[in-house]
C-alpha cells in the first residue's frame, strides 16, 4: 500500500477544489467519483490511460449485474475484480455505486439498501475521491492538508485475479486473508470452493478446497523462486516477485516485465492457478502456465458421486445411477454440487439395494478398513450397513466408504481398481453385473428377475460379439490404408509384455512410456495416450496414419498399436541409449564427444529433412527438443514423438495448429499466433544445436545475466573471429573438437533462429552445410539478440518474449 500512497501524495486542496469545479457540470467525471456522486446503469469510469474500466456488467446471459473492473480495450471482456460477488443486482439503472461524504464507497441495490461497502471513512467531510488506476487498482483516497492517503484499495481485497502490483497474503492484526477465490461458474462470480492462499506458517502458496483440504503447494520461497515452481525465475513476463513481511501484513507481489504485454494470474473455475499473457499484436489471451497441470489433479473438481476422466474433453461424469444436482450449473463447468441419486435407497426402509461394480477406478477419499475375511464377508458387511456407500476388496483387504464419494478418477493405464457402489435396484439395468440385497418376502420375485437378467445378458453378449467382429474388421480396414505391417495388440498382451507397466522409461505431456518385451524377445517401448479425448484421438490418428508408413534411419519406427475401448497405446521399437537430454545434460558415465554430437546433429537434420521434404504429406514435428531425440546402440539419432505433428498437404504452404510446443524451443510465430510451417522446426533445431555445443540448457546460461545468454555469446564470437568459437564448447570436452565443424555448427544454428522464417534455411540446406557440401556466411543478429545489449532489462525481456520465450526450457 505504501507504494500506492506515495504515488498519490499530491497537493490535494488545489486538486480537489479544481476537480469539484470541473465535475460540477456533469454528474460523474470519466476517471473519478467524488462525494455525493454515484455511478448507475451503463455509466463507467476509466483509468487515466484507458487500460481498465469500472462499471456494471453482466456475465454471459445470466441477467445478473455486478460492479466490476475489466480491461477496457479488448474484444472479449476480461473481468479482473468484482465487488458484489455474493449479491447480484437485477436492474443496474435502479442501483448505484455511491461515495458518501466521509469516504465510504457503497453499492446500493434497487431498494436503496447497502449490499457492499468499503467500510472506509475519514474525519473530514467531502475530502475523499475514488479513482481507478492504470494498474487495475481501485482506490479511495482521503485528501488531508498537503497530503493524500489511500484509505481503501481493491488490491487489498482480490477476487479471482492477481494483477501486477496486487497482493496475495494476509493482514495480521485484522486477521484478513488476501486470497484468490475462483468464480463459481463461467456466468456466476460468486466465490467457488477453491482458493489460493499464503501459508501462514511459511512462505508457500497453497491451493485448497473448502479452505481446508490442501491439494497443491508451490513450496517455500527462497528469495528467487518457489521450491516446487522453480520456473518462476525464468518467467520473462514477470519480474521482482517479492515476499514482503511487516508487523501488519505478509504478502507476495510482483511486477510486469514487459510494458507491451499484459499478464495476470487467476484461479480459474477449474480450480487451477493459471497465468495468461496478451502480447502486443495478439488478438486473445494465451494460456501460459497452470498448476496443477492435469485437471483431474484438482481435488474434488467434479464434486460428489462423480468420476474424473483425464482422457475426455469434459472430464466429469456422474457415477452410474446418479445425475447432476444442477444441470445448468454443470453445463457452465460448475461441478461443485456434484451429482445426486436418481432414485432413493431402500435399505433403511427394509427394502433392497444393489451394488454396481466400477472398474479401472481410483479409490475415493475417506476410506475405512472393513472386517477381516473374504470378499464375500466384505460384501455382506457393506450390505448390512445402510450407511455404507461402497466397498472394495484388494490384496485380501476389505475397504468401505460411508456417506458421499469424492475424488474418484477413471483410469486407463491399467492401474485402476474395482469399486462396488450402492445403488437403488431400479437404477441398475438387468444386464449389468450386480450384487443384490434381497428384502424379506421378495426372494421368489427376484428369482424370476435374475433368470430374466441372465437370459438378457446372454442375448446382449451375443449381440456385442457380432459388434466386436464388425469393429475389428473396420479397424483393419482403417489400418490397411496406412501400413499392412502394423500390428494390432490386445491390451492384455501389452500388460504381459510390460509386466503390468512396471518399468517406466519416461513421461511427457500425452502419457508415459514403458519398456516391454514381446514373446519373441523383441524389446519394445509402449506409449500410453492418457490425454484429453479429442487430443488423444488426434494424436492416435496422426501417429498411426503417418509414422506407420514412414521408414527412415533417423526416425523411431512404429510397430503397432492398441485400441480397446478408451485405451490407446502405441508400440515403438526400443531405442537402447534413451534420450539425448539424459546424456547431454546430466552427469553420466558416458560423455558425448564432439564427433558423436556432430554425428547426432546431422542425423536429426536428415530426419527432419525427410519429414519436411520427402514424405508424401509434409510433416511438421512441432516439438523438437533433446527429450525427443533418442539414441540407438551406435548413438545414431532417432526422432521420436510425432503425437504433436501437424500434417501439411502438398497443395498448401501453411497450416494452423493449436499446440503450443515446448517453451525454450518455440519460434516467434508460435507466440504471435501466426500459422506454423516447417520453418518452426528449423528454429527449434537451431536452439537444440546450440545446446549440443554448450552441453547446457540455453535457459541456464541466461540466469539473471542476459549478456551471458548463450545464443548471444555465439553470435558475438562468430562475428569477431572463427577461432573464438572454441571458447563456446562444452567445458567437459576440454577444447577437443574439429574447428571447421564447430564454426559451421555455430553459424548454421544462428541462421536457424532468425526472427523471420524466410531468413531460416531449410533442413535440407542445413544437412548440406553440416556435411561440408555448401558454404554459409555470417548470420545477421536476430532482433531479440540485439535487444540483449540494450541498457534496460525490460527491453531485453520484451525481446526474448517477442521472439520465443527462450528462457523457459522444459523437459516434459
Amino acid at each position: 500500500m505504501s507504494k500506492t500512497r506515495d504515488r498519490l501524495r499530491l497537493h490535494q486542496p488545489v486538486y480537489l477544489v479544481s476537480t469539484f469545479f470541473l465535475c460540477a457540470i456533469s454528474s460523474l467525471c470519466s476517471d473519478i467519483i467524488l462525494p455525493g456522486q454515484s455511478l448507475s446503469g451503463n455509466q463507467t469510469i476509466s483509468s487515466k490511460n484507458g487500460v481498465f474500466e469500472l462499471g456494471f456488467f453482466t456475465p454471459g446471459t445470466s441477467g445478473r449485474y455486478y460492479i466490476g473492473i475489466w480491461y477496457k480495450n479488448q474484444p472479449i471482456r476480461t473481468t479482473v475484480w468484482v465487488a458484489n460477488r455474493k449479491h447480484p443486482i437485477g436492474n443496474p439503472f435502479m442501483a448505484a455505486l455511491k461515495l458518501y461524504r466521509y469516504g465510504t464507497l457503497v453499492l446500493l441495490n434497487e431498494s436503496n439498501s447497502e449490499i457492499w461497502s468499503t467500510n472506509s471513512s475519514t474525519v473530514y467531510p467531502n475530502a475523499t475521491s475514488v479513482a481507478l488506476l492504470d494498474t487495475g487498482n481501485l482506490v479511495v483516497t482521503a485528501h488531508d492538508v498537503g497530503l493524500s492517503n489511500v484509505i481503501w484499495e481493491s488490491f487489498d481485497h482480490p477476487t479471482n485475479t492477481w494483477l501486477p502490483g496486487g497482493k496475495v497474503g494476509y493482514k495480521k492484526h485484522k486477521q484478513e486473508e488476501q486470497n484468490l477465490v475462483p468464480w463459481r461458474s463461467l456466468e456466476n462470480p460468486a466465490p467457488g470452493r477453491y482458493s489460493v492462499q499464503l501459508d501462514k506458517n511459511g512462505s508457500s502458496h497453497l491451493l485448497s478446497w473448502n479452505g481446508s483440504k490442501v491439494f497443491w503447494s508451490s513450496g517455500p520461497w527462497n528469495g528467487k523462486f518457489f521450491s516446487q515452481v522453480p520456473e518462476v525465475q525464468l518467467d520473462y513476463y514477470i519480474k521482482n516477485m517479492t515476499y514482503i513481511t511487516t508487523d501488519e501484513e505478509n504478502y507476495f507481489t510482483y511486477e510486469a516485465a514487459v510494458n507491451s504485454t499484459l499478464t495476470r494470474f487467476i484461479i480459474d473455475v477449474t480450480g487451477q492457478l493459471k497465468q495468461f499473457v496478451w502480447p502486443a499484436g495478439s488478438k486473445k489471451w494465451i494460456w501460459f502456465w497452470a498448476r496443477p497441470e492435469e485437471q483431474c489433479e484438482v481435488y474434488a473438481y467434479c464434486g460428489t458421486f462423480t468420476s474424473c476422466n483425464r482422457s475426455k474433453i469434459q472430464p466429469c461424469d456422474c457415477l452410474k445411477g446418479f445425475e447432476p444436482t444442477n444441470r445448468k450449473d454443470w453445463e457452465l463447468e460448475d461441478h461443485s454440487d456434484g451429482c445426486v441419486r436418481k432414485s432413493s435407497l431402500q435399505c433403511e426402509n427394509g427394502g433392497r439395494d444393489a451394488f454396481y461394480m466400477l472398474s479401472d477406478i481410483s479409490f475415493p477419499d475417506n476410506q475405512e478398513a472393513g472386517p477381516e475375511g473374504s470378499f464375500k464377508e466384505c460384501e455382506v458387511a457393506c450390505f448390512q450397513n445402510c450407511s455404507c456407500s461402497a466397498y472394495a476388496f484388494e490384496n485380501d483387504a476389505c475397504t468401505v466408504w460411508k456417506g458421499d464419494l469424492l475424488n474418484l478418477q477413471q483410469l486407463s493405464d491399467g492401474s485402476g481398481k474395482s469399486l462396488y457402489i450402492r445403488l437403488a435396484v431400479k437404477d441398475i439395468a438387468a444386464t449389468e453385473n450386480t450384487t443384490i440385497r434381497i428384502g424379506k418376502g421378495k426372494q421368489k420375485q427376484w428369482r424370476i428377475i435374475v433368470i430374466g437378467s441372465v437370459a438378457a445378458f446372454l442375448f446382449l453378449a451375443g449381440f456385442m460379439y457380432l459388434v466386436m467382429l464388425r469393429w475389428r474388421k473396420c479397424s483393419k480396414e482403417v489400418l490397411a490404408g496406412a501400413d499392412l505391417l502394423l500390428t494390432v495388440y490386445k491390451f492384455s498382451d501389452l500388460k504381459t509384455a510390460t509386466k503390468n507397466f512396471s518399468e517406466k522409461l519416461g513421461e511427457g505431456a500425452f502419457g508415459s512410456v514403458f519398456k516391454g518385451a514381446l514373446p519373441n524377445a523383441t524389446l519394445i517401448a509402449v506409449k500410453e495416450l492418457k490425454c484429453l479425448a479429442n487430443r488423444a484421438e488426434k494424436q492416435f490418428r496422426a501417429e498411426v496414419s503417418t509414422i506407420g508408413t514412414i521408414r527412415h534411419v533417423n526416425l523411431v519406427r512404429l510397430h503397432g498399436f492398441c485400441a480397446e475401448a478408451t485405451k490407446r497405446y502405441l508400440v515403438y521399437e526400443f531405442v537402447c541409449n534413451g534420450s539425448l537430454n539424459t546424456i547431454l545434460f546430466r552427469n553420466t558415465s558416458h560423455l558425448l564427444d564432439w564427433k558423436a554430437r556432430y554425428h547426432i546433429a546431422i542425423g536429426v537434420a536428415k530426419g527432419l529433412t525427410y519429414l519436411h521434404e520427402e514424405c508424401r504429406d509434409r510433416i511438421v514435428h512441432c516439438d523438437i527438443k533433446p527429450e525427443n531425440i533418442l539414441l540407438d546402440g551406435d548413438f545414431n539419432a532417432k526422432i521420436a514423438d510425432f503425437g504433436l505433428a501437424k500434417l501439411i498437404d502438398c497443395g498448401y504452404s501453411r497450416a494452423w495448429t493449436t499446440f503450443r510446443g515446448t517453451k525454450g524451443y518455440l519460434a516467434p510465430e508460435w507466440i504471435s499466433g501466426e500459422p506454423i510451417t516447417p520453418k518452426a522446426d528449423v528454429f527449434s533445431y537451431g536452439m537444440l544445436l546450440l545446446e549440443m555445443i554448450s552441453g547446457r540448457r540455453n535457459s541456464e546460461t541466461a540466469d539473471n545475466e542476459l549478456d551471458h545468454y548463450f545464443p548471444k555469446r555465439v553470435l558475438d564470437a562468430i562475428r569477431r573471429e572463427d577461432s573464438e568459437v572454441s571458447t563456446l564448447l562444452d567445458d567437459r570436452l576440454e577444447g577437443s573438437a574439429d574447428l571447421q565443424q564447430l564454426v559451421r555448427a555455430c553459424r548454421v544454428s544462428c541462421w536457424c533462429i532468425q526472427d523471420d522464417e524466410k531468413d531460416r534455411p531449410t533442413m535440407g540446406k542445413v544437412v548440406q552445410i553440416l556435411e561440408g557440401f555448401s558454404d554459409i556466411g555470417i548470420p545477421p543478429v536476430p532482433r531479440f539478440i540485439q535487444c540483449l545489449s540494450s541498457s534496460t532489462q525490460d527491453k531485453s525481456r520484451e525481446a526474448l518474449l517477442t521472439s520465443s520465450e527462450l528462457g523457459l526450457s522444459s523437459s516434459s
